[in-house]
């Protein structure tokens, strides 16, 4: 099992990048998160086999339809196995209201 850890710039948040990355990396069965930073960037941490990440690897460089991604910078590391699913952590004052009601939409 691997890490990847990416750290994602360009026209990357307010375009569903998120929610992207997140349908992606549990059709591919990984663990872990992704989070917007407050540089405008998106860090994405997930744990899986080499296949899968390498697979999630492609899709972030590519993005959803809105977004346009400029670079995507990567390490790789063993898996911690410190997740247990793969979710968007919130953070800030926006992104708490949103939570609650993507809570409330499950």
């Amino acid at each position: 099992m691997k890490r990847l850890t990416c750290n994602i710039s360009g026209r990357v948040q307010m375009v569903m990048y998120r929610s992207f990355v997140l349908g992606n990396a549990k059709r591919l069965g990984l663990k872990g998160i992704v989070q917007n930073m407050e540089d405008g960037s998106v860090k994405v941490v997930a744990e899986g086999d080499k296949e899968s990440l390498d697979h999630l690897l492609q899709l972030l460089n590519k993005g959803p339809r809105l977004a346009r991604v400029e670079s995507v910078k990567e390490t790789w590391s063993e898996a911690t196995g410190k997740f247990s699913e793969f979710k968007i952590v919130y953070d800030g004052r926006f992104d708490k209201v949103r939570s609650k009601v993507h809570n409330l939409l499950d």
